[in-house]
């Protein structure tokens, strides 16, 4: 009976049609507004930051990087970026459970991720379209509170999962 049943089920998804998908993601002009807002949300402190935001295959779409930032931040701002989109969820939170769950402390070894405040998923209706990562603004808290300000400005009904 249970084969049967498989039979079936198989049949019925080898008989559905195939489409292409259709999803949103981030263009070349929503991730530039997005890193723009950044920069002036770090500069309206007096910092400095690198900005960069992918999309949802994990692409970088648009890369700023401010007057005298360090160079290892570049790279460090696409990574939060990958991180937040990979796990669709804030580096923030991302750094806090690895922190103090120790089942979550396996995040740090994978090569890709980085677990530093300042990446933050970028959602559209329930959807993860993309992300942004910022480096280089005077710490982490820094960072995380530009990526913030320009997630809630530019896409306002945005709300990073946790």
């Amino acid at each position: 009976m249970a084969g049967a049943l498989m039979l079936l089920l198989s049949a019925a998804a080898i008989a559905a049609p195939a489409v292409p998908l259709e999803r949103k993601t981030v263009s070349l002009a929503l991730a530039n507004e997005l890193a723009s807002a950044a920069i002036a949300s770090c500069r309206a402190t007096g910092r400095e930051a690198v900005v960069a935001v992918v999309d949802r295959g994990g692409n970088l779409v648009a890369l700023q990087r401010g007057d005298d930032v360090g160079p290892h931040n570049t790279l460090a701002a696409q990574r939060k970026a990958f991180t937040a989109l990979s796990t669709k969820t804030s580096t923030s939170t991302l750094a806090d459970r690895a922190a103090s769950d120790p089942t979550s402390r396996n995040l740090v070894t994978v090569p890709e991720l980085l677990l530093l405040r300042g990446g933050q998923p970028l959602s559209v209706a329930g959807d993860v379209i993309g992300a942004i990562g910022v480096a280089g603004a005077g710490g982490a808290p820094n960072d995380d509170r530009c990526a913030s300000e320009a997630n809630s400005k530019v896409l306002p009904a945005s709300k990073p999962r946790s």
